[in-house]
């Protein structure tokens, strides 16, 4: 049996002064899911004052449990940090997934509000491709 090929996961990051908004494109799967957590990981490293970080989901074409366990680690990283986790635009897909393993409510409570909102882009400070580790199938934005 042949795997059908997979999508590499492009990640963007719009900052603005207390948001971060990282645009997920591609698979977030065992190949690529330590990519968005190093991403985020430098983010809560280096950034002060944010309180809300938005996944933007609609461009995530598969996630395998190791995406999955990824999206477990960001929402207690983000704990931790007292930040807001916000999983936006999910694909029908994605949230079949949440709710078969019973993560859905984990990861998108928000104290009250939808982590499936359709949030307004915030207004960009900056935009940057968060640059993929040597020997990654990203290639970048």
């Amino acid at each position: 049996m042949t795997n059908p090929p997979t999508s590499p996961l492009h990640v963007t990051c719009v900052d603005a002064e207390e948001t971060v908004r990282i645009e997920l494109r591609g698979d977030l799967d065992h190949d690529s899911a330590d990519l968005l957590l190093d991403a985020v990981g430098r983010l809560l490293t280096e950034r002060t004052g944010l309180r809300d970080l938005h996944l933007h989901c609609a461009e995530v074409t598969a996630v395998d449990s190791t995406g999955l366990s990824v999206l477990l680690m960001i929402r207690r990283h983000t704990d931790a940090a007292g930040l807001r986790l916000h999983l936006d635009d999910r694909t029908a897909k994605l949230d079949r997934l949440l709710q078969v393993t019973g993560t859905l409510e984990h990861l998108t409570d928000t104290g009250g509000t939808s982590g499936s909102s359709t949030a307004e882009r915030p207004s960009a400070t900056s935009e940057k491709s968060i640059p993929a580790r040597s020997g990654s199938p990203d290639t970048g934005v």
